[in-house]
C-alpha cells in the first residue's frame, strides 16, 4: 500500500521524534536565542516605514538542499541534503531513514543525503524533495556533475533503514527495508564504489563525514 501525504507527515514527525530532532521544529528565531525587541516608548516617533521591492529568495533546485559557508558543521535533519567542499563536518540521525555519504578524494569534495522515503510518483513540474531517495540522490549528482566530477569517482557509505516504525502509522509500510533497497539500487545506478555499509537491525545511528579526512563515522544507539 502506498503512503499518502499524511502518512509521510506523520511519519516525518515521529522520525524527527525518535531520533531526538523535534528540536528543529522551532523557529528559526528561538533556534538562535533571539529576543524580540522592546516596544517603543509611550510617545516615542516610530520611523517611516518605507516601501520595498525586494524579491523573494529563489526556491532552491531541490526542496531540502543545504548550503554552507566555510568551516561550517551542518546537522541535516530528515529530508535534507548537502554537496560541496566548504562544510567541515556533516552528521545526520537515523532511524528508518537512510543517509547516503559521498567522498572524492583527489578533489576534497563529498556529501550526504538523509532520506525518509524511497520514492514516489512525481507529479510533472513538481520541486525535487530531498525526502525521497531517488530525488536526493539525483540532486547529489547533479550537484557533483556541477563540480566537474563524474559519479564513479565517489566513495559511498550506505547507513540506517532500522526497523523502528512498525505500524506506528496505522499501515505496514516497512519503511527502513524498502529505504535500504533503493540505497542500493541507486549505488548501483550511479556507479558508486560502495566503502562502508551498516543497514537494518532495530537500532537509530549517528552518521558523520570529515571533510578534512573523508573520514566517515557511524555510532549505533540502544535498540528498540
Amino acid at each position: 500500500m502506498s503512503p499518502t501525504d499524511n502518512d509521510l507527515r506523520t511519519l516525518a514527525a515521529r522520525v524527527a521524534a525518535k531520533v531526538g530532532t523535534a528540536a528543529a521544529a522551532a523557529g528559526p528565531m528561538a533556534a538562535k536565542g533571539v529576543r524580540p525587541a522592546a516596544p517603543a516608548a509611550a510617545g516615542a516617533a516610530l520611523p517611516a516605514r518605507q516601501a520595498t521591492t525586494a524579491r523573494p529568495p529563489a526556491k532552491p533546485a531541490t526542496i531540502g538542499l543545504r548550503s554552507a559557508k566555510t568551516g561550517d558543521h551542518l546537522m541535516l535533519m530528515p529530508g535534507e541534503l548537502y554537496f560541496g567542499g566548504e562544510a567541515q563536518h556533516v552528521k545526520t540521525l537515523l532511524g528508518s531513514c537512510v543517509a547516503l555519504t559521498l567522498w572524492q578524494p583527489k578533489k576534497r569534495l563529498g556529501g550526504m543525503c538523509h532520506f525518509l522515503l524511497p520514492a514516489r510518483q512525481r507529479a510533472p513540474g513538481a520541486q525535487a524533495d530531498g525526502r525521497f531517495g531517488d530525488e536526493a540522490v539525483a540532486e547529489l549528482v547533479a550537484q557533483l556533475e556541477r563540480h566537474g566530477c563524474r559519479s564513479g569517482e565517489f566513495i559511498a557509505h550506505l547507513y540506517g533503514g532500522a526497523d523502528t516504525m512498525a505500524d506506528e502509522v496505522g499501515i505496514k509500510l516497512n519503511i527502513g527495508e524498502r529505504n535500504i533497497e533503493r540505497g542500493w539500487a541507486l549505488i548501483e545506478q550511479y556507479g558508486f564504489t560502495l566503502d562502508g555499509v551498516d543497514v537494518g537491525d532495530n537500532v537509530p545511528r549517528t552518521v558523520s563525514l570529515d571533510f578534512a579526512s573523508g573520514t566517515v563515522e557511524c555510532r549505533r544507539g540502544s535498540p528498540h
